[in-house]
């Protein structure tokens, strides 16, 4: 259960071993926090191509020669690239280029953003979309998902999704916690040309509002004039019922951080609400299994860093387990 990275990557190695694998996903598109959002920046018309935003992982990073091989084939497939190793910093010195670090990877324009990854690891699996799982039981030996018995239970979900899913006792043999997560609140806009300096990304380490900026064009290669940002999490917490809230306090920080105490408006202005966005705490185990239900549970809370990679081998490591119980 749960069509994000983790769920796909699981789904996808035991379908290629031969098994029969069915993917529930809660949400109308598969992707999870991998998400994105397609808008026509500018002048629309029957020749407009419209762009993907990343509205929640802006990128990914590439550090196990499992996942590097993944990356190459999307790569070779025209849906990933290169993107930077350099992102900007602001803390109290005021923006500054960054040390070099790690090279971050996004996708190629028209690829769907990184969702489209997500949608190229999933191409001939099952997956019902829109479906909501209510429980998963086990009974006489038997472990069912709604009443359904299943030869073994993936969830690939934040620990308190999945935590209200499980028997009491299963979720803590797997130690699943249930405790709070970071929320985020994920907004972007439009302006029709740059008001901003130049960067890639920045890291905000010195504000109460926003915790993160990207600019969407330079990460897609495709110079389109859309920001996305992402807030700190006391400030999402704060506006979780009404995320629209956070739209005109995050437009002025904005400003505020580039100098300006009048940022030009945006031509249109999006939020969405991440409750469950990042782990308070990272399991130390890349994923858990209960060996006699076959129950298991994977995704970015298990391993050392939350991170995309991490997230697609927690999947892929519990799928080879498995595969010594059911291949």
């Amino acid at each position: 259960m749960g069509a994000g990275i983790a769920g796909i990557a699981c789904a996808r190695r035991l379908h290629d071993a031969g098994l029969r694998v069915r993917v529930h996903e809660r949400g109308r598109r598969i992707g999870g926090r991998m998400a994105v959002k397609t808008e026509y920046v500018g002048p629309v018309s029957s020749l407009s191509v419209g762009h993907a935003v990343d509205i929640g992982a802006p990128y990914f990073t590439v550090r196990e020669a499992l996942f590097a091989h993944v990356v190459a084939a999307w790569q070779h497939a025209g849906l990933a690239q290169p993107w930077t190793d350099r992102f900007s910093v602001y803390d109290e010195k005021g923006l500054r280029p960054g040390e070099a670090g790690p090279q971050r990877w996004s996708t190629v324009p028209g690829s769907g953003g990184v969702r489209g990854l997500v949608e190229n690891l999933a191409q001939g699996l099952r997956i019902d979309t829109a479906h909501l799982v209510g429980s998963v039981t086990v009974e006489n030996g038997i472990t069912t998902v709604d009443g359904e018995p299943a030869a073994a239970v993936v969830l690939a979900m934040p620990d308190p999704q999945a935590e209200r899913l499980l028997p009491a006792g299963i979720a803590s043999a797997l130690g699943v916690d249930g405790s709070d997560q970071h929320p985020v609140l994920s907004m972007w806009a439009s302006w029709g040309g740059r008001w901003w300096p130049e960067f890639d990304a920045v890291f905000v380490n010195a504000s109460d509002v926003i915790a993160w900026i990207a600019d969407s064009g330079r990460s897609h290669a495709d110079g389109v004039p859309v920001l996305v940002v992402h807030s700190t999490a006391p400030f999402a917490r704060e506006r979780l019922t009404d995320p629209g809230t956070g739209i005109e306090p995050m437009l002025t920080e904005l400003g505020r951080l580039f100098g300006t105490d009048r940022p030009p408006p945006p031509e249109w202005a999006r939020i969405h609400r991440w409750s469950f966005a990042a782990p308070v705490r990272t399991h130390l185990e890349p994923f858990a299994l209960h060996d006699d239900a076959l129950i298991g549970v994977c995704g970015d809370a298990w391993g050392p860093r939350s991170r995309v990679e991490q997230a697609w081998m927690s999947g892929n490591g519990l799928a080879e387990q498995l595969l010594k119980h059911l291949g």
